[in-house]
């Protein structure tokens, strides 16, 4: 048997699928660093572009296996074409597990237990499941929906990292294209094609850009992650003093307390400040919010206390720092949520304000 044959009987193994979808999580786990890593947008872009011509190629040729001599004067790049088609499925496997990955690393740095679960549920489902829908890539209407969601979460944070800002503007501009990229795909399908209606087309594109609309949605419902921001660190503390590039955070710890790197229980009569550490992209400018809720009793709901603009400015490994400062705070449970400008959650600390302490705290410091 040729090498080419060995290479094609492994490639028809029932367990391929599992080792292409593997292969995409692990390689994007593997050599991922920061969102605005231009060379990892690339591999991004590389993968959206890559994917859309196979859907095109499935599209118009289908995923069966063909006989080359039945074509009129084929050239070497269309019979190379036809004799993959059986790999289509496997290749855009691929993809689409290094695609999904690749967004819920980037959205798990940004999502909260909260609103945005719901966003970041979906792309860990869509990266599970991508594995056993292989017998199902000949469907076109599923493999454009499948592409105008990764398409959609490319361009919503890639436009911010690319622009230097982000805003709604910004992120409907990101939602457009891609509606203009899966227009794009639909159109190169039936294009010159006699046989495909026009209601085919609309067929395959209008649910990809109903799901598109219903993304929007989820963005101004705040269930969409707020990339490319994200909370490196963040806690509650007694005193906040800055050496040189340093911060140095006192709060209480008992030697045996050796994973404590915050307080969550402070006396009502000691000043608390929250102190956060945001990264964001390079050249990325923009103003977060430390929102200050209280409520005096579990069965009571949050209330809004205060909202405290704080600007800052990306590049920074470990993200930007800073903090904000409350005193003579009710007793009852606090929290201060860390939003983006436009009110989507970033991060969330809280703490627990109890009676006025009799005598002075004995405090430690760690240094961010």
């Amino acid at each position: 048997m040729s090498p080419l044959a060995k290479i094609q009987s492994a490639l028809t193994k029932p367990f391929m699928p599992a080792v292409f979808f593997l292969s995409g999580v692990t390689y994007d786990t593997l050599t991922l660093s920061r969102i605005d890593r231009l060379l990892d947008n690339l591999v991004l872009l590389l993968y959206l572009a890559v994917l859309g011509t196979l859907i095109v190629l499935t599209g118009r040729l289908g995923v069966a296996p063909a006989d080359v001599h039945e074509l009129t004067h084929p050239s070497r790049l269309i019979r190379w074409l036809v004799r993959t088609r059986p790999y289509y499925p496997m290749a855009m496997q691929f993809l689409l597990g290094g695609l999904f990955s690749a967004y819920a690393v980037f959205y798990s740095r940004s999502a909260t237990l909260t609103s945005s679960a719901i966003f970041f549920g979906l792309l860990i489902l869509l990266l599970v499941g991508n594995e056993f829908l292989r017998d199902r890539f000949s469907n076109l209407r599923l493999l454009v929906c499948l592409y105008a969601v990764v398409c959609f979460a490319f361009f919503t944070f890639f436009l911010p990292v690319m622009a230097g800002y982000m805003n709604v503007g910004v992120f409907l501009i990101g939602a457009a294209v891609s509606v203009a990229v899966i227009l794009r795909v639909v159109q190169l399908i039936y294009r010159q094609n006699p046989d495909r209606s026009a209601r085919e087309a609309l067929g395959v594109s209008g649910p990809a850009v109903g799901l598109i609309a219903v993304l929007i949605g989820f963005y101004f419902l705040n269930w969409i992650p707020p990339v490319p921001l994200s909370m490196k660190f963040g806690g509650m503390y007694h005193e906040i003093t800055r050496t040189g590039d340093q911060f140095d955070l006192s709060f209480e710890k008992e030697w045996y307390q050796v994973w404590k790197r915050s307080d969550t229980t402070y006396p009502s009569n000691t000043p608390i400040y929250c102190f956060t550490a945001v990264f964001a992209p390079v050249d990325l400018n923009t103003t977060i919010y430390h929102h200050w809720y209280f409520r005096p009793n579990d069965a009571r709901p949050f209330m809004h206390a205060d909202r405290i603009p704080l600007k800052i400015s990306g590049g920074r490994e470990g993200g930007y720092r800073a903090y904000s400062l409350k005193q003579r705070l009710d007793s009852g449970e606090w929290r201060v949520d860390v939003e983006s400008q436009d009110g989507r959650i970033i991060g969330r600390v809280s703490v627990q304000v109890v009676s006025p302490a009799e005598t002075l705290p004995i405090l430690t410091s760690i240094s961010y």
